[in-house]
């Protein structure tokens, strides 16, 4: 990751194996979301970029979504655990205090994440830059008796939201 944002005429004139070496994690471990990103180029401005990005999602067809939402971590799950994040993911929720966790809240978080894939075959996913471990947890025992298509759209609301942060961090508006 680039140590000062990239402007936009800087990502225009990428070609794709350019774009996709500098944005093909922005997706957790999917390249195919900025390679389909990379289609909509050049992009008019920021907005335009972080567009394409949730167009490829939004158009994708129903197993690629699911792919792409079973490579998301679970939040303060094994990866986490076992150092093997990707390095945003753990900026993330590092950020969030979730390194800093309680036996209780730890206890708490591994029993959601279980029953939250039980119910819906996915992880759950929040994009949870600028939270606090309450407000995820709320977010959590909120929504995990929600219906698995709801969840389903939610996550993948949820994923553009990272998205959009992940290229906030590497774009200059």
């Amino acid at each position: 990751m680039p140590n000062q944002p990239l402007t936009i005429d800087a990502v225009n004139r990428m070609d794709e194996v350019a774009f996709v070496a500098s944005f093909g994690d922005i997706a957790e471990h999917s390249p195919w979301v900025a390679r389909a990103a990379f289609a909509e180029a050049p992009f008019a401005d920021h907005a335009a970029l972080v567009a394409a990005f949730h167009h490829a999602i939004e158009s994708a067809p129903h197993d690629a979504q699911l792919a792409l939402l079973r490579e998301h971590p679970d939040l303060a799950g094994k990866a986490a655990i076992a150092g093997t994040l990707a390095p945003e993911s753990y900026n993330e929720q590092t950020g969030a205090g979730l390194d800093r966790m309680t036996a209780e809240e730890f206890a708490l978080f591994t029993a959601l994440n279980n029953r939250y894939r039980a119910r819906h075959g996915i992880p759950f996913i929040r994009a949870v830059k600028g939270s606090t471990k309450a407000q995820i947890i709320a977010a959590f025992q909120e929504r995990v008796e929600n219906e698995p298509e709801v969840e389903f759209a939610t996550a993948l609301t949820q994923v553009g939201r990272i998205i959009r942060f992940r290229l906030e961090d590497r774009v200059a508006a």
